[in-house]
């Protein structure tokens, strides 16, 4: 007898990340956060990488993992494919490493899945509908990516269609506002 279905989500601590996986998790699937950090993002956690996992399982019921992501990022910023967006970000390319860095790690966790919190139209460079369309084929998730806040707006991926997922307790956010995700929390 098999587990769980597991889901590998990247895991900013924002909003849409939680509630990202709080949607997975209403639906029996075992979710595990990627908390990727960088010198630029969250590198203070590597000290306490622990007793942060701790406190998002007591805050949240999330499953949390701190990942170290340094050396790619930094090479990243040489030369990043996708251009840099505001503030010098190399935000699609850095997404792309990201979920690569997770498809990864897959076979570790036993996930079928990866996930994101994005919300289609809510940032202007990344979380266009061409632009996350990029993100999957490139990162080589195409398939196994599922962004269950605006799951409903995108084609369907392999696990919705294969039943592991029910797409119909997934969400159809859009835009830029946050009216429907202070909603939902």
């Amino acid at each position: 007898m098999s587990g769980p279905v597991v889901g590998l989500g990247l895991f900013s601590g924002g909003l849409d990340s939680i509630l990202a996986c709080r949607v997975l998790l209403r639906q029996g699937i075992r979710v595990v956060g990627l908390k990727f950090v960088t010198p630029f993002f969250d590198y203070d956690l590597l000290a306490r990488a622990q007793e942060y996992g701790r406190a998002m399982r007591r805050r949240y019921g999330i499953e949390v993992v701190v990942v170290d992501i340094s050396p790619d990022s930094l090479h990243l910023l040489a030369a990043p494919i996708h251009g840099f967006g505001r503030y010098f970000n190399p935000c699609i390319d850095c997404k792309i490493m990201m979920l690569r860095t997770a498809r990864g790690l897959m076979a570790e966790y036993g996930a079928s899945f990866l996930f994101t919190g994005e919300v289609l139209g809510q940032r202007p460079m990344s979380q266009r509908r061409d632009a996350m369309r990029i993100i999957e084929r490139d990162s080589g998730c195409e398939g196994i990516l599922l962004r269950p806040l605006c799951a409903r707006l995108l084609p369907p991926s392999r696990v919705e269609l294969d039943g592991q997922v029910d797409r119909e307790q997934l969400l159809a956010f859009s835009g830029r506002g946050r009216k429907d995700q202070l909603t939902l929390a």
